[in-house]
């Protein structure tokens, strides 16, 4: 669903290494959708004095050090959900019903917050349009 081409940006071939890469990926007949969404990072930006971004849509990180990782984890996940056609949600469901089964069946469930006051929970999914539709229809409160 996604290529993200890490690169070394302090190795001094990194032009031509990323000039290798794109050329063995286009040898490979992938479709061109995965070109135009591909995410480029620049790692190691730690190790250069006064970095400044040389390509317009890179994302400059240090894995080392962990800088920029948030920003590329937020990337990743804005540029699977476009190509999946999904979406993250928040639910807020009956603990004592069949939703939360049924989420964790057809959805991806990445949080639950539970509130036993009132035997609800707050649940965070990723989720399709048609699965959506479908829960609408099955649980319409």
């Amino acid at each position: 669903d996604l290529i993200v081409h890490v690169r070394d940006i302090t190795h001094p071939e990194t032009i031509l290494q990323k000039a290798t890469v794109l050329s063995v990926l286009k040898n490979l007949n992938l479709p061109s959708h995965l070109f135009d969404s591909m995410v480029e990072v620049h790692n190691k930006v730690d190790l250069i004095d006064r970095y400044k971004h040389t390509e317009e849509n890179a994302l400059a990180i240090s894995a080392l050090h962990g800088h920029g990782l948030e920003e590329l984890k937020q990337e990743i996940e804005k540029k699977i959900l476009t190509a999946t056609g999904k979406k993250i949600l928040t639910v807020n469901v009956n603990l004592e019903g069949p939703q939360l089964s049924w989420l964790y069946k057809e959805a991806t469930v990445q949080e639950v917050e539970v509130m036993p006051e009132d035997g609800t929970a707050r649940v965070k999914v990723i989720i399709g349009n048609s699965a959506f539709g479908r829960y609408k229809n099955l649980f319409p409160n």
